[in-house]
């Protein structure tokens, strides 16, 4: 059975929703980060990186959230998650790195700068930098999305998973509070049968 490895208010989400959407079996191995069950040797054995989310099939381990799902939606091809050549496989392979760079770095950044480093080495410079570069890339994605249901085709890909996920991270630091397009899309993602909880649903379980 795959195992993944994760925690569910950090990008293990994206996997979990492939997994959900996929619709097979699989184990969720919870590795709470803030009580640092990341850097324990027997994690670091799986992940030198200490990150999450991590997936072991069989004698298989894998790390990186969107290699992660690529990997999945190509496993199962039946289930029609990733187109299977041409153009259309290309479009998917360009979205899921245009959020991996174009978005999600500066929600890194933010993070960064407001939570994660010490207090003394924050700088509020970078949050506004930030901030705009976020909102400047945003608006291509709003724009694209005039009209469509779905970042590539007809049919929803696992792009749709990884995009509707980051734009929640956004979403919780008001940076779409601009692009109404883009929160329509985000919130019509969250309402599939098979989607799984929001980041701050997710973070407020594991604080309980």
């Amino acid at each position: 059975m795959i195992k993944l490895y994760g925690f569910p208010p950090t990008r293990t989400i994206r996997v979990l929703w492939t997994l959900r959407e996929l619709g097979v079996d699989f184990e969720l191995v919870n590795v709470n980060m803030m009580a640092g069950e990341n850097r324990r040797p027997e994690f670091l054995a799986l992940n030198p990186a200490g990150k999450l989310p991590v997936l072991v099939d069989g004698d298989f381990v894998l790390t990186e959230s969107v290699a992660i799902v690529l990997y999945l939606a190509e496993k199962y091809p039946e289930k029609r998650l990733l187109p299977r050549a041409g153009e259309a496989k290309g479009q998917v392979t360009k979205w899921l790195l245009f959020v991996a760079t174009e978005l999600e770095q500066p929600l890194w950044r933010i993070a960064r700068h407001t939570a994660i480093y010490p207090k003394e080495e924050r700088l509020p410079g970078e949050v506004a930098l930030a901030r705009r570069d976020f909102q400047d890339m945003a608006s291509v994605m709003e724009e694209h999305m005039r009209e469509r249901q779905f970042l590539v085709g007809d049919a929803v890909t696992v792009a749709d998973f990884v995009a509707a996920y980051t734009l929640d991270w956004a979403n919780e630091v008001h940076l779409l509070d601009a692009s109404p397009v883009l929160r329509a899309y985000m919130d019509r993602m969250y309402t599939r049968l098979k989607a799984p909880s929001r980041i701050a649903a997710a973070l407020a379980s594991v604080r309980a």
